[in-house]
């Protein structure tokens, strides 16, 4: 695990002090608190769960890899895939958790510029693996190849789920509205990069990819219901074409009149609930 660990090192170092780290307020205020960071087996076998249940367009660890590096052949047991959460800033759930119908500047400004900075973060770490004489690949972050598909079970879907990665390294489990719920609450955004470097990391800490949602393990909560605005969350799940229609058709117009930028961020399901900052106690 020695290049895990400065690996590791490598991602909190750069969210903590790349100047790029920014709502871009014209302020220096950061986008993002210090990240969380796990690793994942490129033979763990729920990433071939996850093919099978969401569509056979769903990479593997493997297949991107391969489709990244033809010429250059890896058994899945020697890949490893580094997975990190960016946590959103006290300040920006703060401005959030109050609104009811639309998101934040922080919060819009987080979804737009933080997320770029996400990108640069990917492109660090597959530069420094590189330097080391690693290949390595950011799947939705940095690979032309990613994108959007239609699952059978799930409609839109993509080609590599930066959630469903956390997942598997032990960085979380899902809510009743999709998002992931971290040891750093459900307020973050995520990103990964799948690396030819074998690893033998720690078994996840749950075996429920709902273990951490009070609605799933005791029937309480659901306090992400009713702070969707656009009524895509209920008792059954998160409804995402719903949810997808309000954030293009109504939050990324109003950002742009009101901030001056266009964002897709919404994020009150996310703020405004128990497991906003924290893993919930249950009651």
């Amino acid at each position: 695990m020695e290049t895990a660990r400065w690996l590791a090192g490598q991602i909190r170092e750069f969210v903590r002090t790349s100047p790029d780290n920014s709502l871009r307020k014209g302020t220096g205020e950061k986008a993002w608190q210090e990240p969380l960071v796990g690793f994942a087996g490129g033979a763990d076998p729920l990433f071939a769960r996850l093919k099978e249940d969401i569509g056979d367009f769903y990479w593997t660890p493997g297949d991107i890899f391969a489709l990244t590096f033809p010429d250059r052949p890896a058994l899945p047991e020697d890949l490893t895939v580094v997975s990190w959460v960016l946590p959103q800033t006290k300040a920006t759930k703060k401005d959030n958790r109050h609104l009811k119908e639309r998101p934040s500047e922080r919060w819009a400004r987080s979804r737009k510029f933080g997320e770029e900075f996400n990108v640069l973060l990917a492109r660090h770490v597959v530069d420094r693996l590189r330097e080391k004489g690693i290949a390595a690949v950011a799947p939705s972050l940095g690979s032309p190849l990613w994108g959007w598909r239609e699952s059978p079970r799930y409609g839109f879907a993509s080609t590599w789920s930066e959630r469903h990665t956390a997942h598997a390294a032990g960085l979380g489990t899902f809510g009743l509205c999709d998002g992931l719920i971290t040891p750093a609450g459900k307020a973050i955004r995520c990103g990964s990069v799948v690396a030819a470097f074998p690893s033998s990391p720690p078994a996840r800490p749950y075996s429920d990819h709902h273990a951490w949602c009070l609605f799933f393990t005791d029937g309480t909560c659901g306090k992400c219901i009713p702070r969707c605005p656009a009524g895509a969350i209920s008792e059954q799940g998160h409804d995402k074409a719903r949810c997808r229609a309000f954030l293009f058709e109504t939050v990324a117009p109003f950002t742009k009149e009101r901030f001056g930028f266009e964002s897709h961020g919404c994020g009150l399901c996310q703020t405004g609930v128990p497991c906003e900052s924290r893993i919930p106690l249950k009651a």
